[in-house]
Formats: structure tokens, C-alpha cells, sequence
């Protein structure tokens, strides 16, 4: 019928926003086909949607869900060469228990993501500006029929955020029947690294070489168990249906001290075994102390002689921060919903969609302790300290901290870091103590999320059709911070005096003669200068946790109709197609409401780099969208078919701005086997609520000064530029720790982010080669005003180097000391802004074959064992060029990895090969047994400092090969299996130099690379 072929050629074109896109299933597309020209999905394996549509679409279909042995959605997807790896099972610091798809790298933020062609809400309110990016947890892997990547700008066809494209997951729905679905899977390693040879080698200078041990040679860990209960049931009349699932996931940790190549933090070492080293954190056990404030050399316990300091030797001394933090997080995981629909009569259908997640995960990284703070220690009587450790700390030959220009007597050497006469002469010291008898930090994180969808669809008539559904999604999220120091007790622990009641040593706020208005009854001293480290009091008193909760949650009403106008005669002269069109409107409102405790508002947590803030914040929007098809030629020499397609949408804020986006495609086949397209979108990205509202807020935020220490990297005119007067030069205090405070937080006035898409391709169907197809497709996506943050390392250069106001009134230095880390006085506004530009080109490459031996002669010795099914998807990454800031030179990250190229400098949080495919070779036996081949590929990247020399100034080129199949041993009971990583590769390996906090860990980027070893899997499905 006429109307059912303009309605497919409207979803295959992905222009209907109110219904689901390409939502018509396999079995009706094959029905109609007498009728209907195109189709948007058949049912195979083959990516037919990438065959008609003007702008280029990926499949992936169910059976990928079980050759991959997936139980999480994340790997779904991030096998896929167009996506990038983002927020995951394989994150530790810095995870927010979700995970997150990142289509281009460009950013999860700008990857759109619907369920059932409708959007799917935040996936936490938790602080940063990247986590209002969808949660793929909320989505059960069991029951994924497909997923449709629509690649480039569709924000004309489904609203903002549609920058890098749509992430579109169909859901099985008219189910009949009862079907369980079992699977456990793990990974199983053998360590034999050449790594070994860098932890024997540190080994044997360690101060306590057990810091360092070696795994077993054979592990089997990660065990995973997925279980899933599918029912569905058709109404007696035959006018609808229902299906329900519940589902269960467990997931088991694996620490990195289970792997060699992890066991320890990776240094570069030119002398080392394999150019590696050992190294490790600063903040160790027994401590590290720096006098004068850290201005003055180290010092650590010596333990050969109880009572007194030895310089330290990051060599020996060192604490291995590797062994406890989480390779794959722990996770437990609930789903339940129901999907349904009825015909009340053949114009009207309601249907809804009731979905629901509990996801419970811990993230675990190096026990906390104390992070170079400065620190006053009582030079009187100190009961903790020998009269030689009081020397090495309180000599008047020491430059006690802060100094201060407008108080003479605190420059140059002193005697007291605390000139209130009630506390006595006081040492500043930096001190570095690692808590290694609390365990390791513990980022406890919990998120229930629902969603419910309520419609009504039909048929108008004369070739019209409508859907009018409301959404409302909301997650709620828990964090328990566990394990972590309170620096406010920690200083006042710290402070150590003899009770002159008891003759013991006892905290000053504990003794009531000493302890003024500071007064702290509960205070137990932590006795940071014992070999055999503080009591268990002390720690119970200097431990404490921290509290967040939150909400995000989201609404939408939309209404659709789709028309054919040809029906009304409305059709170019050269075709006997007419005009398809879809109008709508759509309202959303989003809203976030995140809360801290005292202890994570005041940043007294020592372990966070600073205080995380409450924050709340929503916007609504109304918006009006248009589109059409227009098939201009058909059946004519040259011209088997010609068509356009025009979108247009607008956005009216809340905010304060309205947006306008719009798409213009077509394509065209000169004859049946080829095919033309190109298509122009102009997407946008509004502000997210965290980029909009979140709370100012010092916070760690930088790692450099270059006006502090005794020998300033600028000159004293450059850093009179950035606020330090000629009395501060060279007294400006550095931090040993390389952190200074920065100024972060939303910003009301941003502007949305606008890009621009091309793409031109082709698609080649032979006719004599039946099954066959290839596509090739080019893209170049612009994105201007980029919303982020400066980098306030950036600040301080420009400012000084160029003196200009932009840059230099963002600086605000302490008062009096000039520092930007002594105190939350001193810090450099960066806040987010529109900044610069993101720039990404390449090509995508896919190629299918599906054949029957009997099909051929040339196999007629085979024509009855089947027939191989082939597909290839490769992407190629010419160019993905970052501009800081307006009129700055771009600089390249296509094939490179490190600190720039994965760090803050950019949205993607992995690394950039500039060539990855996937291939895999299916046989198709006739005894309901397949078994698939897959060979996966990463090129080789360099890092993105030029000027480094290291064995990883270039991650070699890495192959993977998975073996997995499928076999119906009954008629209801089919059995998989398979194997990922066959030959059990270990990951390229990088130095901490290279090894940004998040993306990378386990000296690897785990989402990117097959981190674990070789993974196994069986499972069973069975239908009743």
C-alpha cells in the first residue's frame, strides 16, 4: 500500500521523532513486501538500514549479544570502531557506577540515546558535567533486539544533544511465551609478563618488598552470572500484547594485584628492565615529611633507628598504590519492566513501556591519608618526637610557613609557624602518610532509576498516521564515601602535647587547660612518627565517611503525524511516489537536585581535592519540527531513484535562547547496484543542568605555578602579571604535590554549543553477487563554542606570557602570601565557558556477504553443510583536531593517547587509533549450529607529548580474536559459548606519565583493550 511504503521510507531516513525510529519489526517489513519498496529492518545480521538511508546507519542485531557474550551494554557497543570507550565497569577513580557511550570521542554528552526511538533520561546527578550522560545499565542486554547508531548531527530529527549522533536501542516486544536465559562467564590469565622482571627488580630495593608480590601464574576471577526471565502473552482477542522481563546481574571485582602487568605503578626507566621502573605515590608508610613547609628536602622514618629521620628515596620508600584498586568494579544489578500495547479500534492503539533498575556498585582505589598538607607539629615537649627528629623539623634555620611580605619577622628563617604565643613554637610541616590500615577508599554507589511511557498511535486516514505518548524517567543515586581522613581532625590530631593530668600524650583540643575554643574531647593523637604507625583510637578518630544523594529526572510529551501527500497528488512529475512528511511538537523539562553532607561540602575529606557542593538546577523547552522526504525521480535511465529529505526544528528555552537546527540529505541510485548519498546537519547542544547550575567551588584543579619556589619558571615581571608583587617573588610557597586551587562551577550565561555534519558516501548492492554489500561513507564534524573549562594551567601561562586582562583578572592570589594552595583565598577562576573547537573527519567502511554453499557450484561438495555469513565495520580517524580557544592554532589528536589527548584537553576519555575494525565469518550449519570467528583491531597510537622518549612512546598495534557459537540442541533450548581473546593478549602498557586518573588504570586503558586476559562464556536460553 502506498501509505505503509511513504511511512517505512520516513522511519528508514530516521525522520519520525514521536515514534519509534525504524520501529516497524522484521516479520512486518517481510509481510508487506510485495507492497513496499524499502524496508528499515529485515531481521539478518546485515545492516540493511545502511543500505537506504541518506545519512549512514549501523546495526547491531541480537545475535551480536550472544557471539560477544555480553551481560553489559557498554560492550555492546564499545566494540563498535565508531564508538570510544567512556564511563565503565573498568573505572575506579573517578567513577560514577554508571556507564556511558561516546560516539566519535566526542563526548558522552554529546551522544543521544533513546530507547524505542524515545529519549532515555541521566544517568546520575552526581557532580561533573559529563554524568547527566544516559545510563546503559538501565537497558537489559537480554533484551536488546537491536541497536541502530545513527552517525553525525540528527539533533533536526530528535533534539539537542544528537551532536556525534544516536544510540537508538529496539527492545523485544510482542513476545509470546516463557523464556529463561542463563549465562556465567569469567576470565582466566596467565601471568608471565615481562612486567615480573620490573617487580623483581624493585623488589629487591624496597624497604618492605612484600608492597610489591607477584601473582599466581594461573587466575580464573571476574565471574559474572546473568540470569533473565522473558514472559509474554497476546490478548485473547488477538489486538495486543504484553511482555514482562526481570532480570539479575552480578558481577564480581578483580584488583590489579591479580594481573603482573598491573601489580605496580609503571615508571619510565632507561636503565630499568624493559625501560619500566617501579614507581609509586609519595604519600607512603612509614611517612614522608618535608620541612618548612615542604620547602625544605624530604625526610621519612629510619628503620634501623627508632627515633630518628633518613633523607627519602622515592626509590626505596615509595608506596604502591597499584595492588587495591578495582580492574572491574564490583556490581550487582536488578531490572524489571513490561512493554504493551492494544488496538481499542483500528484508529486508535495505546501502548506503554514500564522500565526499572536498581544497580548497586563500590569503587575502590589507594587507601587515603594525609596529601603533603601543611601541617603545625608542637616543637615543645613533642612526646612523639627524639630530640634530633625536633631539630630536623624546628631549627630556627628553617623558613617556618606561611610567609608573609606584610609581617617581616614570618620571612626568611624563623622559629614558629604559629604566632599565637597560647600554642607555643610550631613547625610547619608537609607531611605524607598513607593510611594503610584503614584499606583502600571506598566510593560506595547506588542508583534506582525508572521510566514510564504512556501513548496513544493510529491511523488518521487518507495516508496519516499519529502518535502522542508522555515520558517520565528519574533516577535516584546514594554515594557512601567510605575510608577517608577528615582533615580537620587530622590536624588537630596532629597537634600533640603531654597531658599534664595524666602524663600521657594527648591531642591539645583534648586537654582542657590547652585547648581555648579549639576544644575537642573526642581527639585521639595520630602518631605519625612511629615505625609501627597509630593507634587504632586515633584512626577511628581521624577515619570518617561521606554522604551524597541526589535525583535527575526528566519529562517529555510529544505528538506526531506522519502523511503521505501523494495521496493527495503531491509528487514531482518523474515518479509516482509523493511527498512523505512528519510534523510535531515536544515538550521536556529536566531537573537535578544533588546533596552533600558537611564533610564533602567543606572539603574536609582528604582524599577528594576539594569540597563537592549541592547543586540544583532545571530548565524546560518547547520545541516545533518538520520533515519531509521528496522522492524526485524513479525508474528512469540514470535516475533508478533520486530523493531529498529536509528537516528543520525549534527550540525555545527557559534559559533565555532558542535554537535552530536543520538537515538536508538525499541520494541517489543511477542504477539498482549503486548508490549516492550526502547529507548537511546542523545540530546544537544546550547546556546540561551541572554545566548550567552546579555551585562555585575551590577545589584541587590545577598542577602548576610557575611563580612559586626559590627559583620561579617566570620572570618577576611575567609573574607580577599574574598578581605576585616584587616582595612575593621567590617567597611564593610551591606545592610538593603539585596541586593548586582552581575555581569551578556552573555558569548561567553559556551559550549552546552549534556543529555542522557532512557526510558523502556510497553503497554498492550488486545484483551479480546476491548478498553482498559495501558502504563507504566520509563525515567531517565541526563543533563551535565548545562548552568547558580553560584548564586554569592554561590561565596562568597566557597571562603571564601575553599579559592579557581575559586571562589575568582570572587569577586571584592569596592576600599577603601570594599562593594559590595555602588557602582557599588564593585560587584561578575557571568556571565553565564557551571555549574553542572540536574538528573530527574520517571514513567508515562496512562490507557484508551472506552465501549458501548450495547456492553455487563451485561448493557443491558442501551445498549440505550451509553457508558462511561476513561482516566487516571499519572506521578510519583522519583527523581530530582540538582549538583550545578562539584563534588558537588546533592541535591533532588522531592516533595519539596521554595526558592531552585523553586528559582534560579533550572529551574523549580513551585513546585515538586512527584505524579500528571488526570482521567476523559466520558458519551456518544446517543442524542449528553456528560458529562465528571474530578478528578485532586497534592500530598502533604515540603519545601526545612529541618531546617524550619512553617504552610507551608508541602503544603497538593490537589484534584480538574471538571464537563464539550457537547451538540448538532442542527445539526450545539453545546453548552459546565462546571465547573473547583466545590467544589471552596482554594490554599495551603505559608509564603514570602517560596514564591519565579515570580513562586509564592498571597501567592500560582497560575500556579500550582487552584487559583481564582471555574472557569465557556459556550460557542457555530456553522457551516454554
Amino acid at each position: 500500500m502506498t501509505f505503509k511504503s511513504m511511512r517505512e521510507r520516513l522511519l528508514a531516513s530516521s525522520m519520525i521523532c514521536g515514534a519509534a525510529i525504524l520501529g516497524l519489526s522484521a516479520t512486518q517489513a517481510v509481510a508487506q513486501e510485495g507492497t513496499v519498496s524499502e524496508v528499515v529492518v529485515t531481521g539478518s545480521r546485515i545492516p540493511q538500514p545502511n543500505l537506504t538511508s541518506a545519512s549512514p546507519v549501523t546495526v547491531v542485531g541480537a545475535e551480536d549479544v550472544q557471539t560477544r557474550g555480553v551481560t553489559r551494554t557498554e560492550d555492546l557497543v564499545n566494540q563498535l570502531p565508531q564508538v570510544f570507550a567512556a564511563q565503565g565497569s573498568s573505572y575506579a577513580n573517578g567513577a560514577t557506577g554508571t556507564a556511558t557511550v561516546d560516539l566519535r570521542g566526542l563526548g558522552p554528552n554529546r551522544t543521544l540515546v533513546l530507547v524505542d526511538g524515545r529519549r532515555l533520561q541521566a544517568g546520575t546527578p552526581a557532580a561533573g558535567a559529563g554524568n547527566t550522560a544516559p545510563d546503559l545499565n538501565f537497558i537489559p542486554s537480554a533484551l536488546i533486539e537491536r541497536v541502530e547508531l545513527v552517525t553525525g548531527g540528527a539533533s533536526a530529527v530528535y533534539g539537542a544533544d544528537a551532536v556525534a549522533g544516536v544510540v537508538n536501542f529496539i527492545m523485544q516486544k510482542d513476545f509470546e511465551g516463557v523464556r529463561l536465559d542463563l549465562q556465567y562467564s569469567g576470565f582466566q590469565h596467565k601471568n608471565d609478563s615481562r612486567v615480573q622482571d620490573v617487580i623483581r627488580a624493585r623488589q629487591a630495593g624496597a624497604l618492605d618488598p612484600t608492597q610489591f608480590p607477584i601473582p599466581e601464574e594461573d587466575v580464573w576471577d571476574g565471574g559474572t552470572t546473568d540470569l533473565n526471565l522473558v514472559i509474554g502473552a497476546n490478548t485473547a482477542d488477538g489486538r495486543g500484547n504484553v511482555t514482562a522481563y526481570v532480570g539479575y546481574r552480578n558481577v564480581q571485582a578483580v584488583t590489579q594485584d591479580q594481573r603482573d602487568y598491573s601489580a605496580c605503578a609503571l615508571g619510565n626507566n632507561p636503565t630499568g628492565p624493559h625501560g619500566f621502573s617501579c614507581g609509586g605515590s609519595g604519600t607512603t608508610a612509614p611517612a614522608q615529611f618535608i620541612p618548612g613547609g615542604g620547602s625544605e628536602s624530604a625526610l621519612t622514618l629510619d628503620p634501623t633507628a627508632p627515633g630518628a629521620f633518613r633523607a627519602y628515596s622515592s626509590a626505596r620508600d615509595a608506596y604502591n598504590f597499584a595492588p587495591s584498586n578495582y580492574y572491574q568494579r564490583p556490581d550487582e544489578r536488578y531490572v524489571l519492566g513490561a512493554f504493551a500495547h492494544y488496538e481499542l479500534n483500528e484508529r486508535a492503539e495505546v501502548y506503554t513501556q514500564l522500565m526499572f533498575m536498581d544497580d548497586h556498585t563500590v569503587a575502590q582505589i589507594a587507601p587515603s591519608g594525609i596529601f603533603g598538607q601543611n601541617i603545625n607539629i608542637n616543637c615543645n615537649d613533642n612526646p612523639y618526637l627524639s630530640a634530633s627528629m625536633a631539630d630536623a623539623l624546628c631549627n630556627a634555620g628553617i623558613d617556618q610557613l606561611p610567609d608573609d611580605p606584610n609581617r617581616p619577622e614570618t620571612l626568611g628563617p624563623n622559629s614558629d609557624a604559629d604566632l599565637d604565643p597560647n600554642n607555643g613554637q610550631q613547625a610547619s610541616v608537609a607531611i605524607l602518610r598513607r593510611n594503610v590500615e584503614g584499606g583502600g577508599r571506598q566510593a560506595d554507589l547506588r542508583h534506582t532509576a525508572y521510566r514510564g511511557v504512556v501513548g496513544l498511535r493510529g491511523d488518521l486516514g487518507d495516508g496519516w498516521h499519529y502518535d502522542v505518548y508522555g515520558q517520565y524517567g528519574v533516577v535516584t543515586y546514594q554515594q557512601v564515601y567510605l575510608n577517608e581522613f577528615a582533615l580537620s581532625r587530622v590536624l588537630k590530631a596532629n597537634d600533640v602535647v603531654v597531658d599534664p593530668q595524666t602524663g600521657q600524650p594527648a591531642c591539645r583540643s583534648a586537654v582542657p587547660l590547652l585547648a581555648g575554643s579549639n576544644a575537642d574531647p573526642n581527639c585521639r593523637p595520630y602518631n605519625v612518627f612511629a615505625l609501627g604507625g597509630p593507634s587504632a583510637e586515633s584512626l577511628a578518630y581521624v577515619q570518617t565517611p561521606g554522604f551524597q544523594n541526589g535525583e535527575y529526572a526528566q519529562t517529555v510529551v510529544s505528538g506526531t503525524v506522519t502523511g503521505d501527500l501523494g495521496q493527495y497528488g503531491v509528487k514531482t512529475p518523474w515518479t509516482e511516489e509523493g511527498i512523505g512528511v512528519a510534523l510535531g511538537t515536544e515538550y521536556r523539562r529536566e531537573k537535578l537536585d544533588l546533596n552533600t553532607d558537611v564533610a564533602f561540602q567543606t572539603g574536609d575529606l582528604l582524599g577528594q581535592g576539594g569540597a563537592t557542593l549541592p547543586s540544583q538546577g532545571s530548565y524546560d523547552l518547547y520545541e516545533l519540527f518538520g520533515e519531509a522526504r521528496i522522492p524526485l525521480v524513479t525508474d528512469m535511465p540514470f535516475f533508478h531513484s533520486l530523493s531529498a529529505e529536509l528537516g528543520y526544528r525549534w527550540s525555545d528555552y527557559s534559559l533565555g535562547f532558542s535554537t535552530s537546527t536543520y538537515k538536508v540529505a538525499g541520494d541517489w541510485a543511477p542504477v539498482e547496484d549503486i548508490r549516492f548519498r550526502a547529507s548537511f546537519n546542523r545540530a546544537v547542544r544546550a547546556p546540561n543542568i551541572v554545566e548550567l547550575f552546579s555551585t562555585s567551588n575551590v577545589v584541587l584543579n590545577g598542577t602548576t605555578d610557575p611563580c612559586a619556589g626559590a627559583t620561579p619558571t617566570f620572570t618577576q615581571e611575567q609573574c607580577a602579571r599574574t598578581g605576585v608583587t616584587a616582595a612575593q617573588y621567590t617567597h611564593v610557597a610551591a606545592n610538593v604535590a603539585e596541586q593548586y586551587n582552581g575555581l569551578t562551577g556552573g555558569n548561567p550565561d553559556l551559550d549552546p554549543e552549534k556543529s555542522d555534519t557532512v557526510s558523502v558516501g556510497t553503497v554498492i548492492t550488486p545484483t551479480f553477487l546476491p548478498g553482498f554489500s559495501l558502504s563507504v561513507d566520509w563525515y567531517n564534524i565541526q563543533v563551535e563554542k565548545r562548552i568547558g573549562q580553560i584548564g586554569q594551567d592554561v590561565t596562568l601561562e597566557r597571562c603571564a606570557l601575553t599579559g592579557d586582562p581575559f586571562f589575568c583578572d582570572l587569577i586571584q592570589r592569596a592576600p599577603g602570601t601570594g599562593s594559590l594552595w595555602l588557602s582557599n583565598n588564593g585560587y584561578i577562576i575557571d568556571t565553565t565557558f564557551n571555549t574553542g573547537k572540536l574538528e573530527v573527519e574520517g571514513v567508515d567502511v562496512e562490507a557484508t556477504y551472506r552465501m549458501d554453499f548450495a547456492d553455487y557450484s563451485a561448493f557443491s561438495a558442501l551445498e549440505n553443510y550451509g553457508g558462511l555469513s561476513f561482516n566487516f565495520q571499519g572506521s578510519y580517524l583522519k583527523d581530530y583536531l582540538v582549538t583550545t580557544l578562539p584563534g588558537d592554532t588546533p592541535f591533532d589528536c588522531a592516533g595519539q593517547y596521554g595526558n592531552v589527548c585523553t586528559g582534560s584537553a579533550v572529551p574523549a576519555a580513551a585513546p585515538m587509533p586512527e584505524w579500528r575494525h571488526k570482521a567476523r565469518l559466520t558458519w551456518r550449519s544446517p543442524w542449528d549450529l553456528e560458529i562465528s570467528g571474530t578478528w578485532r583491531h586497534i592500530s598502533e597510537i604515540a603519545v601526545d607529548n612529541p618531546d617524550y622518549v619512553g617504552p610507551d612512546s608508541k602503544l603497538k598495534a593490537m589484534d584480538y580474536f574471538d571464537l563464539a557459537g550457537t547451538w540448538g540442541v532442542r527445539e526450545n533450548v539453545t546453548l552459546r559459548f565462546g571465547v573473547n581473546n583466545i590467544f589471552d593478549k596482554d594490554p599495551p602498557l603505559v608509564t603514570q606519565s602517560n596514564c591519565p586518573s579515570g580513562p586509564c588504570s592498571g597501567n592500560t586503558y582497560p575500556s579500550t583493550y582487552d584487559a583481564l586476559g582471555r574472557y569465557l562464556f556459556v550460557g542457555a536460553r530456553m522457551d516454554f
